[in-house]
């Protein structure tokens, strides 16, 4: 018996076990091509039959050229202990096509079927809802989907609501819970776009997206429903019914999801892009009207000297029509029973004259007028 063993000790016995068992040598199986996946030095996939399937490897691409997902092969190998990783897998030295597999013989039969019957025409795909707020997911409870499609959804719109609707993905009697939970939807009046949607996996774990009674359910909904079955290289019967299909449960929540955080940075550069035109606006209208201030300024300026030139050259001509002045001079205004006297003709002798200077008066009487001409 063994003592305690570490992991490298123990893979190592198992790996002994197998090459040295040459039964398990050079050996032909049977079954259904799944899950191809292609390296820089190598090909994977998983070759099942109605129970079971089997991790393989080919380290010779050219031998895998014309096998594609679902096809039925003859493979010649050897199993392979790898002990680093502790993983069994079955290392492909010779691949033989058989033909279609039947899993996906039924595939294309189905899809046939309901193509001729109008599942699939694009007049009958609703329009994709506006300001979507619900969101009614038909998904396992388990596993990443469900939590794939909240983060990314609630990452660009946390104000959006997820409903779960839980149902089983695959085995036995997943089709009914899957159908059962579109038809319940359809009528939910919260519910604003459905999204059926699980992980990756080989055709036959897809089987129940490919059954004629959720092909139905599907056509039937009277809400907005999106397939999001598996990765972008997987197609299944509900991607041909449904009105939208996303590549991935997360482009689901994308495409039903508006980028709030975007939109929040446009109104940002908006609001900031309209201050700095109103605070141009304000700007320019200040210069001009500053502009038009100092010339309005200058303007009135030039108005108001030339106005008081005007005055001082209009109290000049009246300074000269002053009579004070003109006495001022030794001139005298001469006057006789109120009136001017201006010519010595009109004085009348022997009656009082008023003799006007400019600082008083002289009463006097002639006595005599002398003619000068």
């Amino acid at each position: 018996m063994f003592d305690t063993l570490s992991v490298t000790q123990y893979n190592t016995y198992i790996k002994q076990i197998f090459d040295a068992e040459e039964l398990l040598h050079n050996i032909k199986i049977v079954g259904e091509v799944f899950g191809l996946s292609v390296s820089k030095t190598a090909i994977y996939f998983s070759l099942k039959d109605e129970s079971s399937s089997l991790s393989c490897v080919c380290f010779y691409p050219s031998l895998m050229t014309e096998i594609k997902d679902g096809d039925k092969v003859t493979i010649t190998g050897s199993p392979n202990y790898y002990v680093k990783a502790g993983r069994l897998s079955f290392v492909v030295q010779k691949i033989q096509k058989q033909g279609q597999g039947d899993l996906y013989a039924q595939f294309l039969m189905m899809k046939d079927k309901l193509s001729k019957q109008g599942l699939f025409d694009a007049q009958h795909k609703k329009p994709l809802p506006q300001n979507i707020k619900t969101i009614a997911v038909v998904t396992s409870k388990e596993g990443a989907v469900i939590h794939d499609i909240i983060n990314v959804a609630t990452r660009r719109d946390a104000s959006i609501n997820i409903a779960l609707y839980p149902v089983k993905v695959q085995g036995n009697g997943a089709e009914i819970e899957i159908a059962n939970a579109i038809n319940a939807l359809s009528n939910f009046d919260e519910i604003d776009a459905i999204v059926v949607a699980r992980g990756g996996g080989s055709l036959e774990d897809l089987a129940a997206y490919n059954t004629e009674i959720v092909a139905r359910a599907t056509y039937d909904c009277q809400k907005f429903i999106v397939s999001a079955v598996g990765h972008e290289t997987d197609f299944t019967i509900i991607d041909f019914v449904s009105d939208l299909r996303a590549p991935t449960p997360s482009a689901a929540a994308e495409l039903l999801t508006s980028d709030k955080n975007a939109q929040k940075s446009a109104f940002k550069r908006l609001k900031a892009s309209f201050t700095n035109a109103f605070n141009s606006f304000l700007t320019s209208k200040q210069l001009a009207f500053e502009k038009y201030c100092a010339a309005f300024q200058s303007s009135a300026d030039s108005m108001i000297a030339n106005k008081n030139f005007e005055l001082g050259m209009l109290e000049n001509s009246l300074t000269k029509l002053d009579p004070t002045a003109v006495l001022k001079r030794g001139y005298a205004k001469v006057e006789q029973d109120g009136k001017v006297v201006d010519k010595a003709q009109k004085v009348v002798l022997k009656s009082n004259i008023i003799v006007n200077f400019y600082d008083g008066k002289v009463v006097a009487t002639p006595t005599e007028v002398k003619n000068d001409v």
